[in-house]
């Protein structure tokens, strides 16, 4: 019975001992501070800008080293007018008889770009 007890403390310690040896063994990634600032700058920066009603300010980017990636547009109302529901509204009196109609439309562009 002792030999059986004692066979069974060696056992355990054996194995307590390689696992915290096992532990000790796995490699520690090596940080290099300066091959993550390469990495940092060679993320891209993406932007998306818009441009409604005839507004242009793309060429600034564009000067400023930016590329476009995706151009789309669309129809966008621009501007509004008020207009009397019926001939009798007097649209100063009563608010419920204003109708607001679209005035003018243009064109929204969207630029997704990239530096």
């Amino acid at each position: 019975m002792k030999k059986i007890k004692k066979f069974s403390e060696i056992l355990l310690i054996s194995i307590l001992l390689s696992s915290c040896k096992a532990l000790n063994n796995r490699e520690k990634p090596i940080i290099n501070p300066e091959e993550n600032f390469n990495l940092n700058n060679l993320e891209k920066k993406k932007i998306e800008i818009k441009f409604s009603c005839g507004e242009q300010g793309i060429s600034e980017y564009l000067d400023d080293g930016w590329i476009i990636l995706k151009e789309d547009s669309q129809e966008k109302i621009c501007t509004w007018k008020s207009v009397p529901a019926t001939k009798d509204c007097d649209m100063e009196k009563d608010k419920g008889c204003k109708i607001t109609k679209p005035d003018k439309i243009g064109e929204e562009k969207i630029y997704l770009l990239e530096k």
